[in-house]
């Protein structure tokens, strides 16, 4: 049917259509109601009413009980997802200390890029002042105990705090088995150090953020990388099969929204995981630092929920979801309690404890949980944005050029895209670097140089001046592609 042929309320859908299409209208943003679209356009209420049936139907906008009509945060997609990854079926000697550093310190001591590359959180959303008033009250009452070092396990009413919110994860923890630690970092290698001795082999998934692999490099640990699928997670059937193939000592894997992928482990392959793992004794080190940033209804469950013989070491931090300057983390290491509490206090002594308290003076007094619902709102907001931006900007490919591939994570704040094979990711950061962007290459996301022509993006610092630079990104990569 031709645009003189069709239908008022198609017309009217297809303009909005079009306008959502093009930007104007932004994944969140309320459209004209139906009166005021009635009036624009001169018809009748039942007739708008139809146009915006007809949109909600095409999944671009829906509607909220006495507020209006919204585009929706999750619109389709043109482009199709990256398939489940195939690393290399051998563990591999981890070396990445001049790419990362590279990476990390060109972009940390460049304030004026635009801020695409590292996976830090948005310090606008950040609580960092309602903190640093917590943290002053704290001090004060606090006297010179607060100058005073807090040996492991570390402040009991943060371990209270984070023993109650375990409950929404599946979990019932008891403070005494948490201890804190200077950021999930820190967890993390205390309990790789804890499994594992130098020249041991790590399944982990793949691709993987490189924290993770500088902390293998750093430990003198192989990687043995697993084919991960972007919305449900590692492959058991192919950790599996690695491990009656290989000798391998721990398996190590961000359960709810990997970074960079999103994928999120769904609760009943959770619960197979730990099964696999644990009648092989394998323990499962378990990264869950983006758990609280869920886009869906409810917080998802942990891997340690299902955890019956310890094996499960539970790592987080609150560096992504509240400050990462006050570097407070915990582990719940199960079984291995006594040496990963050894290993704190042999480390680093004692976690950092105004951070620690402030924390929890901020969490038992009611704050945390709506700060937390309104960051949620936000990343959600800004992960739609830049998926848009990017499905807009971004190569579509032919019959000649593969398409761009995106992940369409459910919580977290990074986009793992995969570019058209012509394009390196490294020339691309260069080039990006060039023009004031910071995007991280896919180099730095596994131990083999497998994902050259992939980039993460992150969309916690969405702006005008972030669309500006997708859209640069995007004449860039058609050029190389």
């Amino acid at each position: 049917m031709s645009g003189a042929e069709k239908y008022k309320y198609e017309r009217i859908a297809d303009d909005v259509d079009h306008l959502i299409q093009c930007g104007a209208f932004k994944p969140g943003d309320r459209i004209p109601s139906v009166r005021e679209m009635s009036r624009q356009r001169d018809v009748s209420i039942s007739t708008v009413l139809q146009a915006y049936y007809l949109l909600e139907a095409r999944g671009l906008i829906l509607a909220r009980p006495r507020s209006g009509f919204y585009v929706r945060r999750d619109l389709p997609s043109d482009l199709p997802e990256p398939e489940i990854s195939s690393p290399a079926a051998d563990p591999t000697q981890v070396s990445m200390q001049e790419l990362i550093s590279r990476v990390v310190h060109t972009e940390t001591r460049r304030p004026d890029l635009i801020q695409l590359g590292v996976a830090h959180p948005n310090p606008s959303l950040a609580a960092t002042q309602e903190l640093n008033r917590t943290m002053a009250s704290v001090a004060r009452r606090m006297g010179d105990a607060g100058g005073l070092y807090d040996y492991p396990p570390g402040c009991e009413k943060l371990r209270i705090q984070i023993a109650k919110r375990s409950l929404t994860a599946g979990c019932s923890l008891a403070p005494d088995d948490i201890i804190i630690t200077s950021g999930c970092s820190e967890a993390v290698s205390f309990c790789l150090r804890a499994a594992c001795q130098p020249g041991d082999t790590v399944a982990i998934e793949s691709p993987i953020c490189f924290d993770t692999l500088r902390c293998l490099d750093v430990l003198d640990l192989k990687a043995l990388e697993i084919p991960t699928h972007p919305r449900e997670g590692i492959s058991l059937d192919a950790l599996r099969f690695a491990i009656e193939h290989n000798q391998v000592s721990a398996c190590l894997t961000i359960s709810n929204f990997n970074n960079p992928l999103g994928s999120c482990i769904p609760d009943e392959k959770k619960r197979e995981l730990v099964a696999l793992l644990t009648e092989h004794e394998i323990p499962l080190i378990e990264n869950d630092i983006f758990g609280e940033l869920y886009f869906g209804d409810s917080r998802p469950s942990v891997a340690k929920a299902y955890d019956r013989e310890g094996l499960v070491m539970l790592c987080s931090s609150f560096s992504k979801s509240l400050c990462p300057a006050y570097r407070v983390g915990w582990v719940v290491p199960g079984r291995y309690h006594s040496a990963v509490e050894w290993l704190k206090y042999t480390s680093s002594l004692a976690a950092p404890t105004l951070s620690e308290y402030a924390i929890a003076e901020f969490m038992s007094g009611g704050g945390y949980d709506p700060y937390l619902r309104r960051t949620r709102r936000s990343y959600e907001r800004n992960v739609a944005a830049m998926s848009q931006a990017v499905r807009r900007f971004f190569p579509e490919g032919g019959s000649t050029q593969s398409p761009t591939k995106l992940t369409r994570p459910s919580g977290g704040f990074v986009l793992w895209v995969e570019l058209p094979e012509s394009v390196d990711s490294l020339v691309l950061y260069k080039r990006a670097l060039e023009a004031g962007i910071a995007i991280t290459p896919g180099y730095l996301f596994s131990a083999t140089d497998q994902y050259r022509n992939f980039i993460r993006l992150n969309a916690a610092n969405w702006s005008d001046d972030a669309e500006k630079a997708v859209e640069r990104l995007g004449r860039h990569i058609a050029r190389m592609a």
